[in-house]
């Protein structure tokens, strides 16, 4: 399984710095990676007979929905037919990431890697995209040339999903830092991982992102309430964090982040523009009701329902719940809701559940990245750029894994027979 996990996280981490997996050349590197690491895992499968496969209750309404697209396709119902299979083959290869990621992130081992990866993955693109911030020169990487409506930050082409990714990310590092879930030596170097990515979210200007980042806060201040108690979680690593953040914004650029709020720059969508289409889409929706447009459709279909033209094509409505609902109808809002009522069940399942420190900082941290992410996309589509929803199910994973008990007994044990030992040892030696 060590090979399974390893390249998940590298096809994780591969989805972030292809830009998010919005070109063809990365969704192919994106489908075929995912497709090689399920054959390695059927094959030690088939291997092992006693091997477990393990099954997530979140499976079923993914797979409603790829079901919706296949439908579609069946009864013609789609009005773009090659989107439609493209997308579900997209689809198709994150549920697979999804379940390699159940089946390969159980244990204490493999979360602990998780929470680490997770953490040096957002320390490294945020300071990528301070680096980029400040050395810009109309290039990603220094030599991807975006077009004239882009609006990138760090490999990301919107800051917007930019944001998205440190959402997804950061929470971890703060789960770990309130409610003790690393070692107390290394706290200063979690605090630090966490710092940069702040920072970044900050600078990068992005107003959902930034109004998501307090949101995430204040409910990471709800947890420790409802365990204060009990656990003894400390705000105070997060006051830090944020503290330290908006310093070090004060002090490399804090001009650019409030002319970034005041004034709206060619490239962004307004807020009246966001409104007007997810009208577009509702319309779309009381036209399609049965199964939708079709998956991934929608860029055939809105032209007709557009009510506020500026000139830009619209393949995303800026609102992951309406474009769905345009998308695949009734079935894809049951679905939909079927999922959310499904995680939310399990999330409370597994933060009420009695176990240690690192589990609770992981479940915890799992949850309030979901809280984040899932308000904004209210104003944004990150569930429809790949490497932020692999991430975004990454975490629901996390959110609904088994409890873990707490190492403290077994350490204290391991103490006590220590001690028993070099008692005795000096009996025998007196």
């Amino acid at each position: 399984m060590k090979l399974l996990r390893a390249g998940l996280l590298l096809v994780a981490a591969f989805a972030v710095l292809a830009h998010g997996v919005v070109e063809v050349w990365s969704e192919s590197f994106l489908e075929a990676g995912v497709a090689i690491f399920f054959v390695y895992w059927a094959l030690q499968m088939f291997r092992d007979p006693a091997a477990k496969i393990y099954w997530s209750d979140l499976n079923w309404p993914l797979l409603g929905i790829l079901a919706i697209g296949l439908a579609q396709l069946a009864l013609h119902t789609t009005a773009y037919a090659f989107e439609t299979r493209v997308t579900l083959l997209e689809l198709a290869a994150i549920f697979i990431f999804f379940f390699l990621c159940v089946q390969a992130f159980r244990d204490r081992a493999s979360l602990t890697n998780l929470a680490w990866f997770q953490m040096l993955l957002s320390f490294g693109v945020s300071l990528l995209g301070l680096i980029q911030h400040f050395t810009w020169e109309g290039k990603i990487y220094w030599f991807r040339v975006v077009g004239a409506n882009s609006d990138p930050f760090g490999p990301f082409v919107n800051r917007n999903h930019f944001a998205g990714f440190v959402e997804l990310t950061v929470p971890v590092g703060f789960a770990m830092l309130v409610f003790r879930g690393i070692r107390r030596d290394v706290y200063p170097f979690a605090a630090l991982l966490t710092i940069v990515p702040v920072s970044a979210m900050v600078l990068s200007g992005s107003r959902a992102g930034i109004i998501a980042l307090v949101v995430q806060v204040a409910v990471f201040a709800v947890f420790v309430r409802l365990r204060k108690r009990k656990e003894n979680p400390r705000m105070i690593g997060v006051a830090v964090v944020v503290l330290v953040a908006i310093a070090v914004v004060a002090w490399i650029g804090a001009a650019r982040v409030v002319e970034r709020f005041t004034n709206l720059q060619s490239s962004e969508v307004s807020l009246s523009r966001r409104l007007s289409m997810s009208r577009g889409a509702a319309h779309i929706f009381e036209d399609h009701p049965a199964l939708g447009c079709g998956v991934g459709a929608l860029i055939a279909v809105y032209p007709r329902y557009e009510t506020m033209y500026d000139g830009k094509v619209v393949d995303h409505v800026h609102d992951d719940y309406m474009e769905t609902l345009a998308e695949t109808g009734v079935p894809g809002a049951l679905c939909g809701l079927a999922f959310l009522f499904i995680l939310f069940r399990g999330m409370r399942k597994g933060f009420e559940a009695e176990q240690g420190h690192f589990s609770r900082a992981m479940h915890a941290g799992a949850i309030v990245a979901l809280c984040g992410l899932l308000l904004h996309s209210f104003v944004d589509f990150n569930l429809h750029i790949p490497s932020n929803m692999m991430l975004f199910l990454l975490q629901a994973h996390v959110a609904m894994a088994p409890a873990l008990p707490s190492e403290g007994p077994v350490v204290r044990q391991r103490r006590h027979r220590t001690h028993r030992y070099e008692t005795a040892t000096e009996q025998v030696e007196s």
